[in-house]
This record gives structure tokens, C-alpha cells and sequence, in this order.
């Protein structure tokens, strides 16, 4: 007997949702035996399975204010045109993952087109760290949410949200991370005289690095009056590279700047301690076990919507392990003077740099999961699918 293929409907609009979603589709071939016929919407990864998407995914996965303003029609029209396909196909699942604005968007009209299809949504919206109203939003349109930090489950059910499930973090099974990890975990020499390495993260946008650069460049300049003797590592991406090439080319020691994919994660392994603009750069850190202190200086923009924020840190390091590891200083406080005593603290084998390393190792230790995301979030899906078809049976 012939087993008919299991129909997915998919939307993904960023590389990383992509790859999640790729991961996902083919722990459900494997999990059930059967082809998996896709629709709906994704990249390079998933059409590598057999998805031909509606139309580009890049045209959603647009960043900022201004530039999602200035795709405002186009976004609606997308949203529209992305649920109507999805709600005529009657697929036996809708899988949204990540970009919310688009997504939960798509799903909500789905779910009143045709209220049948159970809706999946991947990646938790930050609903803990700010309009906290949210959660209980989703709940009409959005049957269970595949949770990627190990607090949000606890904190959707906390803001009566959907029901959600921690499958885990990519990063914690990453063979780049763990093998930085397990350099970071040999003993080194912390001796006074010894060069150190100091990693330099100044983020990835051009606005946050222009920011940050002139005062970790000051940062580097105070660890040098001091006596430190250093190697300096800056990764970085390739559409700041030019402007960081310029910047750094007045510091007085002049940095490695790193492009290579490969050559970061080396230099994780590498790093006695790392000077970072917050982000989920934070957790790569954590995760592979490098000190660091963390710096950020908020836009006019974020500035007037910081009262929104309810969470009490920024960093996913402290939010995981529920305690301060890692200070946060932003705006006024990123001072060059207080940063390169910070730094000193993480280059010598005293209590700041050990508490940091025991709390990172708790946060690898909350981060754990048995098997990896996909497989518990395919279990997840193929439960909710299986919800749809007993309730369907008792109709019957």
C-alpha cells in the first residue's frame, strides 16, 4: 500500500530560520518513514528538500524600523498571499519559524481561513523580555511554540501564553562551539608577565560598531599604559570590514581582523578574555567558555522604548543561568578606564574569571538535551498533527 506523503506547510524568512526548519523536515522524514511534501515559504536549505517557495524569502527578513516601514505594502500583501496558499492546500501542519511580525501574521489568518490546521511556531517570540502582552495574543492562532532558551517554556506559561517545549539550541551542539570549549577548558598560563589575548566583538551593525569601536579602541589603549602586553582578535562581517579596517587603523597596536568562519572560531578557543557589544555573540562566548565583558550603547530609538523592556538583563548568559556572570555596561558607563580593569580582572586566575567560568558551565549544563532540536521538535509537531486527526476521528 502506497503511503501518501506528509503535507507541510512552511514559512521561514531568515537563513537561520531556514536551517532550523531544514533540521526540523528531515528528523520528520526520518521519524515517520514518509516523503514530506512541502509548501509555503523558505530558503536554499529548505528548497534543498523539495520546497519551490511562494516567492524570495529575502523580500521578509528585513531589519529596522525605517526598512520595514518602507516594505510596509509589500509585507501585507506578502502576509496575504502566504496565507491564502497555505489555507488552500489544507496541509497536515503549518510550521512558522522566527521573523514574528511576518509569520504570526501569516498564522493568524490561517487559523481563520481554515481552523483545522494545527500551527507550529519555532522560536520563541522575547515576550519575556518586553510586550509581555503578546503571549496571550498567540494563543487563538498558534497551537504550540518550539522554544530555543531553556527559561521560555516556564515564562509563556507565566504570561499565559501557548503551551511551549525547550528543544534546544543549536550552538549547544555545534562542533565549532565544543571545540573552542574544550581548548578554553585546558589549563593556560595566567602569569603576570605572559602576552595575553584579547578578543574584540564590537557586533556586526554598522551603527553598533562605530559606536563601540572608539571606545574599545581607548579600552586597548589603557590595558597598554598599564604594562599589558597583548594580541588583539576582531572578528568581524564582511559589510563593516572596510569601516573597521579604517577605525582600528589609528590604535596603537593594530589588531587581527578576522573574516574567515573558521579562523573565529580559533580565535574563540584562542581568546584569554573578550570585549563584546551584547548580543547572541554572548552565548557563542558562553557556551565555548571565554570570560568577557559586555558593552552596549542604545539608538534614539531603543532609548525611548527601553521603559517597555521588563527583563533584567540583556544578556542570554545571565537570563539562562538566573544570576549575574557577566556585567553589563551601556551608554555612559562604557568608559574606557572601567572596561580595562575589567578585563585585567578576567585576565588574571582570580574570583571574577572563575565565576564566570563556573556559571558559563551551568549554562551548557541547562542548555543540555538529550537529542538534538530537530528530533524533539519533529516529536512536537507529529503530536500536534496527531491531536488534529483524533479530533477529527471523534467528528467523524
Amino acid at each position: 500500500m502506497t503511503v501518501e506523503p506528509l503535507k507541510v506547510a512552511i514559512v521561514a524568512g531568515e537563513e537561520s530560520g531556514d536551517l532550523l526548519g531544514a533540521d526540523l523536515i528531515a528528523a520528520l522524514k526520518v521519524m515517520t518513514g514518509r516523503q514530506i511534501q512541502l509548501v509555503g515559504l523558505g530558503g536554499r536549505h529548505l528548497e534543498a528538500l523539495g520546497l519551490k517557495p511562494a516567492f524570495d524569502a529575502s523580500e521578509i527578513a528585513l531589519m529596522g524600523f525605517s526598512a520595514v516601514l518602507a516594505g510596509l505594502p509589500r509585507l501585507i500583501r506578502r502576509i496575504g498571499q502566504t496565507a491564502a496558499l497555505i489555507a488552500a492546500e489544507n496541509p497536515d501542519c503549518l510550521i512558522t519559524i522566527d521573523s514574528p511580525d511576518f509569520s504570526l501574521r501569516v498564522a493568524k489568518k490561517v487559523r481563520a481561513a481554515n481552523p483545522n490546521i494545527p500551527i507550529i511556531h519555532y522560536v520563541c517570540p522575547s515576550v519575556w523580555a518586553w510586550r509581555p502582552g503578546r503571549a496571550p495574543a498567540m494563543k487563538p492562532h498558534v497551537d504550540h511554540i518550539l522554544c530555543i532558551l531553556p527559561f521560555e517554556a516556564k515564562a509563556l506559561e507565566r504570561l499565559d501564553g501557548p503551551p511551549g517545549t525547550y528543544v534546544g539550541h543549536r550552538l549547544s551542539h555545534d562542533a565549532d562551539v565544543l571545540r573552542a570549549a574544550t581548548e578554553q577548558a585546558a589549563p593556560r598560563d595566567l602569569s603576570e608577565n605572559r602576552e595575553k589575548t584579547l578578543l574584540l566583538l564590537p557586533g556586526s551593525r554598522r551603527g553598533e560598531v562605530r559606536k563601540l569601536l572608539e571606545p574599545f579602541g581607548e579600552t586597548v589603549t589603557v590595558l597598554a599604559e598599564r604594562g599589558h602586553k597583548m594580541r588583539l582578535l576582531l572578528p568581524t562581517v564582511p559589510h563593516v570590514a572596510e569601516f573597521v579596517r579604517a577605525t582600528v587603523s589609528s590604535w596603537p597596536q593594530q589588531p587581527e581582523i578576522i573574516l574567515d568562519a573558521v579562523r573565529k572560531w580559533q580565535a574563540f578557543g584562542e581568546a584569554d578574555a573578550a570585549l563584546i557589544a551584547s548580543g547572541t555573540v554572548s552565548l557563542e562566548l558562553a557556551l565555548s567558555g571565554v570570560p568577557m565583558v559586555s558593552t552596549y550603547k542604545l539608538d534614539p530609538v531603543a532609548k525611548l522604548l527601553q521603559k517597555l523592556i521588563t527583563t533584567w538583563s540583556a544578556l542570554l548568559p545571565n537570563l539562562i543561568a538566573d544570576r549575574v556572570l557577566v556585567t553589563e555596561f551601556y551608554d555612559i558607563y562604557v568608559r574606557p578606564q572601567n572596561l580595562a580593569r575589567q578585563v585585567e580582572a578576567l585576565w588574571s586566575d582570580g574570583g571574577l574569571r572563575a565565576w564566570q567560568k563556573d556559571g558559563f558551565a551551568e549554562v551548557r549544563r541547562r542548555m543540555a538535551t538529550e537529542r538534538p532540536a530537530g528530533e524533539i521538535a519533529a516529536s512536537v509537531v507529529l503530536g500536534e498533527i496527531g491531536k488534529r486527526r483524533q479530533a477529527e476521528n471523534r467528528s467523524a
